[in-house]
C-alpha cells in the first residue's frame, strides 16, 4: 500500500522540491547552536549517499531519498549564506564621529528619516573591526532632500549592536541585521554634514536614478498621493506618513504599497497585452512572427527594468522570478500559471536567499500564489455566469482566496486581522490594474518628451481613491482585531498541513487537515509569559486581570509596544502603565508571583539607597550593581548576557526563568554565550 501511495506521487513531485529545501533551511535557523565542521561533513556525506541510493533503490523509494537529500542541501544553503554575509558587528555602545557613504534612505517606525551608510569609519576604531554598514536615524530638523545617494557624510551618532529579541522566542533583529549586512544601528540629534559630493559605482548610480525619479514623482503629486506613487514606481517609501501606513495595514491594502507580485504581474501583464495586441493588429507581422513570444520577451525586459529601478530588494526579486518563470513557460509553449511554476520560483528564491524563508514576505506571497493556482484549477470548466461578469467574479474570487491564504501568516507576524480587507481589496485592486499601473507605464513612455505629468495625473486619481478607501475602511468599527503571537511550532505545522493537503495525491491528502487542526490548537494554547523583563533593566510587564501592566508610562517604548502586540492587546503604553498587576513605587515597581517577590529599581540613587534586596527574590535594575545582595540580581550588566527575560511559575510553585539567550543559543549573529538561570524554589 505504501509503495502504491508513493508511486502515485510521481506526477507532482516537483512541488515538494521547495518544501524539502525549506525543511532543511528552517531546521538550520531553528538550531540553538552552530554545527561544527564534523556535523557539516556528515550532512554532506549523508546527502551524497542519499543521491547515490536514489539510483539503486526501488522506484517508489527514490523520491524519498531525493527529498531527504534536498533537506540536507537546504541546511547547507543556509550555512553558506550565513558564511557569505559574515561581516564585523559592533560589540559595544559607541558615541562619537561617524563617516560613511549613503547607500539607502528610508524611514523608521517612528517616522524618522533613516540613512544606511557603507564605507564606515569610526573614531579610533580598527578598520578590521568596523562594521561595513550602519543605519542611523536622524532626529531633529534635517529635511530628507538634503541627502543624496553616494553622499559621504560625517555626523556624531550613538551606535549600538543590533538588538536581540524583545522577549524570549521573539523576533531576533540580530539575525535580520546579519543578512542585511548591518553591523550597527543608532541615531543622531546633531547636524549631519556632507563631506564630499556623490560618487560611486553602478549600484549607486541606479540608486541615484531611483531617488531622482521618486522626487520628480512627488514634485508632480505632492502629499501622501505622491509618496504612494513614488513607492509604487521606485520602491521608495520614505515619504509615506505613519497615518497612511497604518490605514493601509488596517484595511489589508499594505500589499499595494510594496513592489510585490501584484505590481510586477500587473506591469508585465499590461506590457504583454499591449505588445501582443499591437502586433496582432498588423496582419503581415501576426502571420509571420510568434507574436505571443515576442510579447513575453518584451514583458521580461520591462520586468527586469522595474526590478532594477525598484532597488532589487528580496521581495521584488521574488516577484520577478515568479513572473519570469511564467513568461518563460509562454516561450516554451507551456501553461504559464501552474503549481510547477510556483514551485520552481520558490526554489530559485530559496537558493538565492535562504533567509527569506523566515520572513512574512516569502510566506505570504507564495501562500497567496499557491492558493490562487489551486482554486482556479478547481474552477476550470465551471460556469461563472455571463461573459461580462467573469472578470468581476475573478477579482472577487482572487481577493477572497488571497486574503484567506495570507491571513494566518499576517496574523502570526503582525498580530492583527483585517475584517474588512476583502471589501477594501475588491474596490481597490482592480483600479491598480485598470488605471494605476497602465498610467505608470504611460508616464514612463512620455517622460523623455517631458510629458510624464499626464500619466502621473491619471496615476494620482487611482491612488487617491485607494487612500480614501484605506482611511474609510480603517475607521470602521471592528475593522481590526488582534491575536497573540503563536508558538514556534504553529506556522511550520500549519504550512506543512496545508502543503500536504495541496500536493499529496490520493485520499491520504486529508491527513493535512490534522496538521492544520493541530496548528490551530497549539496557537490557541500558546501561553504568554506572566512577567517580562526588558534587556535594558528599565521595564517590567506583568500579566494582570485587564492585560499586561507595565512598570512605567514612558521609556523602552519600542519593547513595550512589542510586548503588548504579542499579547494580542496593543494599547498605548500609558494605558498599560495604569493597569492593575504591579505595585508602583517612586523609582520602580514590584510584582508578586506566588511566594516570590520581583522588584524593579530604576536609577543609581534608588539602587544605592536600597538595603540588601528590600525583601525581593529578584532585583532588577537599569544600572550596574557592584554590591553583593542575598537575591538574584538582574542588573544591566547581567541582562546584556541574558537578554530579555520571561518569568513563569511551574506546577510546584517554582519560579521558572527563561532568558532570550537561552532560546536563541550561540549562533554567528549572537555574540554572547547562552545564559541559563536555574528555577527559584
Amino acid at each position: 500500500m505504501l509503495r502504491d501511495a508513493l508511486l502515485a506521487q510521481r506526477g507532482g513531485l516537483i512541488g515538494w522540491l521547495p518544501v524539502c529545501l525549506s525543511i532543511g533551511i528552517g531546521t538550520y535557523f531553528a538550531l540553538r547552536f552552530e554545527p561544527g565542521p564534523v556535523i557539516w561533513w556528515s550532512v554532506a556525506a549523508l546527502g551524497l549517499a542519499l543521491v547515490i541510493a536514489a539510483r539503486v533503490v526501488a522506484v517508489a523509494l527514490r523520491p524519498v531519498c531525493l527529498g531527504l537529500a534536498l533537506i540536507c542541501a537546504g541546511a547547507g544553503l543556509a550555512k553558506l549564506e550565513t558564511l557569505r554575509m559574515t561581516a564585523p558587528v559592533l560589540g559595544f555602545r559607541y558615541y562619537g564621529p561617524v563617516e560613511g557613504r549613503v547607500v539607502n534612505i528610508d524611514r523608521s517606525s517612528s517616522d524618522a528619516v533613516r540613512l544606511t551608510l557603507d564605507r564606515v569609519r569610526l573614531d579610533r576604531m580598527d578598520p578590521a573591526r568596523t562594521p561595513g554598514r550602519v543605519r542611523v536615524s536622524l532626529h531633529g530638523d534635517q529635511p530628507l532632500q538634503n541627502w543624496r545617494p553616494g553622499d559621504v557624510l560625517i555626523l556624531t551618532a550613538h551606535l549600538s549592536p543590533p538588538a536581540g529579541p524583545a522577549e524570549p522566542g521573539g523576533f531576533d533583529f540580530r539575525r535580520f541585521a546579519w543578512f542585511e549586512g548591518l553591523g550597527a544601528v543608532g541615531y543622531t540629534r546633531t547636524p549631519v554634514l556632507r563631506l564630499t559630493d556623490p560618487a560611486g559605482g553602478w549600484p549607486l548610480r541606479v540608486f541615484t536614478t531611483r531617488m531622482a525619479i521618486s522626487r520628480a514623482v512627488q514634485a508632480h503629486l505632492p502629499g501622501e498621493v505622491g509618496a504612494f506613487a513614488a513607492a509604487v514606481v521606485t520602491g521608495d517609501r520614505s515619504g509615506m506618513g505613519q497615518g497612511s501606513l497604518s490605514a493601509l495595514r488596517a484595511s489589508n491594502l499594505a500589499h499595494l504599497l510594496a513592489i510585490s507580485g501584484l505590481h510586477m504581474g500587473l506591469l508585465t501583464g499590461f506590457i504583454f497585452m499591449v505588445i501582443r495586441s499591437g502586433l496582432s493588429l498588423w496582419p503581415a507581422l501576426a502571420l509571420r512572427l510568434p507574436v505571443k513570444k515576442i510579447a513575453a520577451v518584451c514583458a521580461l525586459i520591462a520586468g527586469a527594468g522595474y526590478l532594477l529601478l525598484s532597488g532589487g530588494n528580496v521581495a521584488t526579486e521574488r516577484a520577478y522570478i515568479m513572473v519570469a518563470v511564467m513568461l518563460v513557460a509562454v516561450l516554451l509553449d507551456r501553461r504559464a500559471l501552474t503549481l510547477r511554476g510556483v514551485a520552481l520560483a520558490a526554489t530559485l528564491v530559496l537558493v538565492l536567499h535562504p533567509e527569506a524563508l523566515t520572513g512574512p514576505g516569502f510566506q505570504m506571497s507564495f501562500a497567496a500564489t499557491t492558493a490562487l493556482v489551486v482554486v482556479f484549477r478547481l474552477l476550470r470548466g465551471i460556469h461563472l455566469g455571463p461573459r461580462w461578469f467573469k472578470p468581476v467574479a475573478s477579482v472577487i474570487i482572487s481577493s477572497a482566496v488571497a486574503g484567506a491564504a495570507t491571513a494566518p501568516f499576517a496574523a502570526a507576524h503582525f498580530n492583527q486581522i483585517s475584517h474588512y480587507g476583502l471589501i477594501a481589496n475588491l474596490v481597490s485592486v482592480p483600479l491598480m490594474g485598470i488605471l494605476v499601473m497602465p498610467a505608470a507605464v504611460l508616464a514612463a513612455c512620455l517622460a523623455p518628451f517631458g510629458l510624464a505629468g499626464a500619466g502621473l495625473w491619471l496615476m494620482g486619481l487611482g491612488l487617491r481613491w485607494i487612500l480614501l478607501v484605506a482611511n474609510t475602511v480603517a475607521g470602521w468599527d471592528g475593522a481590526l482585531s488582534h491575536v497573540k503571537s503563536p508558538g514556534p511550532w504553529v506556522l511550520p505545522c500549519l504550512t506543512l498541513g496545508l502543503l500536504w493537503l495541496i500536493l499529496w495525491q490520493g485520499r491520504a491528502r486529508l491527513a493535512g487537515t490534522i496538521g492544520i487542526a493541530a496548528a490551530l490548537v497549539l496557537w490557541i494554547q500558546t501561553p504568554r509569559p506572566a512577567v517580562l523583563i526588558a534587556d535594558s533593566g528599565g521595564l517590567v510587564g506583568a500579566m494582570g486581570p485587564d492585560g499586561r501592566a507595565l512598570s512605567t508610562a514612558t521609556g523602552d517604548g519600542f519593547v513595550a509596544g512589542i510586548w503588548l502586540e504579542n499579547d494580542g492587546g496593543p494599547v498605548p503604553q500609558d494605558v498599560a502603565a495604569n493597569r492593575p498587576g504591579l505595585i508602583p513605587a517612586p523609582r520602580g515597581a514590584t510584582v508578586q508571583m506566588g511566594q516570590h517577590n520581583i522588584t524593579l529599581v530604576r536609577g543609581k540613587t534608588a539602587l544605592a539607597q536600597m538595603q540588601g534586596c528590600g525583601g525581593a527574590d529578584i532585583l532588577i535594575s537599569n544600572q550596574t550593581d557592584a554590591g553583593l545582595r542575598p537575591c538574584l540580581v538582574l542588573d544591566v550588566a547581567a541582562l546584556r548576557k541574558t537578554g530579555a527575560i520571561a518569568l513563569d511559575l511551574d506546577d510546584a510553585g517554582r519560579l521558572i526563568v527563561t532568558t532570550a539567550s537561552q532560546i536563541t543559543g550561540r549562533r554567528p549573529w549572537v555574540e554572547t554565550a547562552p545564559m541559563i538561570i536555574a528555577p527559584l524554589e
